[in-house]
C-alpha cells in the first residue's frame, strides 16, 4: 500500500468510519481490486498518483476483495477492478475497469468540491428562504462563473422549477452534458417536471375524485389525479392510481401509467414505497 495520508487500506473494521463517516468530509473512490487481478494492477499507480496530486480533495480508499470477500458481496462486486464514489455517506456514483488517468480525473472532478459550490449553497438557502429572485441570481452566478460544473445547472433547474418555471428548467438540464444527463439526480428533476406540467393542466384534485367516483374507468381523470398527488406530496396514493390504470387500461396514453410509475420510482429513490411498488408493477407487466 502507498505511503500516503490520501491511500488507505480498507477493512471490514473501518469501512464505516473511513468511507461512510469520511465521505461527509470530502469523497471517498472505493477501489475494489485484488492481487492476480493484471487491469487492477494499472490502475493502482494512476490512482494513487491522483489522490497524491490532489492532497486530500478525495480519499483512495483500497479494498482486496481476496480478503474483504464479505464487503465485495455486499457491493454485488462481479468484476474488477470497480471502483465506487461515496460522498456525503452514500454511494453516488462508479465506474469500471483501468480506465486512463484523464478520464479518471474527469470523474473525480464531477464530485470534488468547488468554488462555486458556495454559490449554489447559498442559492439553495435563499430558496428555502423564499428568496426566490436573490436565487434565480445566485445559482445563475454559480453557472456563470463555473460552467463545467453540473451541480450549478441542477442546483438552476430545481430553483427555475420550484419558482414556476418549468420550461427554463428543462432547457436548463437540456444544457448538461450527455454523461449528466443519466444522473440519478437529473433524472429525478425531469420526472418532477413531467409531474408538474400534467398537474398544471389538470382540475382540481376534488374535481378529478369526483369524476372518479362517478367513473371508475375514467382513466384520463386517475392519470391526471396522481400527478395531483405526487405534487402535493403524496406519492403511495399516486402510485395506487397508476396501479389502478395499469390494471384496467394498459393502453392508455401509450403505458402512460407504467412509464409514470417508472418516473416516480427515480423521483422517489430509496423511498421505501419503491420496492413494494416495483414488485406489484412487475407482476402486472408478467
Amino acid at each position: 500500500m502507498a505511503d500516503s495520508p490520501y491511500v488507505i487500506e480498507v477493512t471490514g473494521d473501518n469501512f464505516q468510519s473511513v468511507v461512510i463517516d469520511g465521505s461527509f468530509q470530502q469523497p471517498v473512490l472505493v477501489d475494489f481490486w485484488a492481487s492476480w487481478c493484471g487491469p487492477c494492477q494499472m490502475l493502482t499507480p494512476v490512482l494513487t498518483e491522483l489522490a497524491t496530486e490532489l492532497a486530500g480533495k478525495f480519499v483512495l480508499a483500497k479494498i482486496n476483495t481476496e480478503e474483504q470477500q464479505e464487503l465485495a458481496m455486499q457491493f454485488g462486486i462481479r468484476s474488477i477492478p470497480t471502483c465506487k464514489l461515496f460522498k456525503d455517506g452514500r454511494e453516488q456514483d462508479e465506474f469500471m475497469g483501468a480506465l486512463p488517468a484523464g478520464e479518471i480525473r474527469a470523474f473525480l472532478e464531477r464530485h470534488m468540491p468547488r468554488a462555486s459550490d458556495n454559490l449554489i449553497g447559498r442559492a439553495l438557502e435563499a430558496l428555502a428562504s423564499g428568496e426566490n429572485a436573490e436565487a434565480l441570481q445566485l445559482a445563475g452566478q454559480a453557472r456563470d462563473q463555473d460552467p463545467d460544473n453540473p451541480r450549478s445547472a441542477l442546483a438552476l433547474a430545481r430553483i427555475q422549477a420550484a419558482t414556476g418555471d418549468p420550461a427554463a428548467a428543462g432547457a436548463t438540464l437540456d444544457s448538461l452534458p450527455a454523461n449528466e444527463q443519466m444522473s440519478d439526480e437529473v433524472k429525478a428533476l425531469r420526472s418532477e417536471l413531467t409531474f408538474e406540467a400534467v398537474a398544471a393542466g389538470a382540475p382540481s384534485r376534488e374535481a378529478l375524485e369526483a369524476a372518479l367516483e362517478s367513473d371508475p374507468a375514467d382513466s384520463e381523470a386517475r392519470y391526471r389525479l396522481a400527478a395531483r398527488l405526487v405534487t402535493a406530496g403524496d406519492p403511495e396514493a399516486a402510485l395506487e392510481h397508476l396501479l389502478t390504470l395499469m390494471r384496467q387500461d394498459r393502453a392508455y396514453g401509450d403505458d402512460a401509467a407504467r412509464k409514470a410509475m417508472v418516473q416516480l420510482f427515480e423521483m422517489l429513490g430509496d423511498h421505501p414505497a419503491v420496492p413494494r411498488y416495483r414488485s406489484r408493477m412487475m407482476n402486472l407487466l408478467y
